[in-house]
């Protein structure tokens, strides 16, 4: 499949998924996470919409709150308060922006060496 296929696959699912949370559970339950045997799907939403995926290992725990951290930390920071930064991301995409890029990698290998010695 194409990356454009497997976005809009993604997003699908996601969009019912969290519909049948809400609507099973109440207008206060979130949808968080779902697991396959291949990989698992954590889903953070901003409270401006922006909804942030990260797709890990099967055995990897809740990832919410490093989604929260690499919106409050990073995309605040390197795109909402750069004056240069596009304020659509139009058709998939994406944030076209080296800072949020690289800082999203350093973050991640951080993030995975930390957990390796009992962290995150």
């Amino acid at each position: 499949m194409k990356a454009e296929d497997d976005a809009k696959l993604i997003f699908g699912t996601i969009f019912s998924l969290r519909r049948m949370a809400r609507q099973l559970g109440g207008k206060d339950d979130q949808f968080l996470s779902y697991r396959t045997g291949e990989y698992k799907l954590h889903y953070f939403e901003t409270p401006t919409q922006l909804k942030l995926v990260m797709l890990t290992d099967t055995n990897v725990g809740n990832m919410r709150t490093v989604l929260y951290q690499i919106w409050a930390t990073l995309y605040v920071e390197f795109v909402v308060k750069s004056p240069l930064a596009p304020t659509e991301h139009p058709r998939g995409v994406g944030v076209a922006n080296e800072l949020f890029e690289g800082g999203l990698e350093s973050f991640m290998v951080y993030s995975k060496s930390d957990r390796a010695v009992g962290g995150i």
